[in-house]
């Protein structure tokens, strides 16, 4: 299965409880921090959801 990269770019202050929910289930914490997944469904459709707050590319 393909890797992810997924780092967060933008901050989750004044964001939705979903939305911050949604990174830290991805296991992002911090600003710039990078976190390698599985290209799953359910890793896409979190990532979908907070999309304009992270970058996404292939490891």
């Amino acid at each position: 299965m393909k890797k992810i990269v997924v780092k967060q770019v933008k901050s989750a202050i004044r964001r939705p409880k979903n939305q911050k929910r949604t990174l830290e289930a991805l296991g992002l914490r911090k600003m710039n921090q990078e976190v390698k997944h599985d290209a799953s469904p359910a890793v896409l459709g979190m990532v979908n959801t907070v999309k304009h707050l992270v970058s996404v590319k292939e490891a």
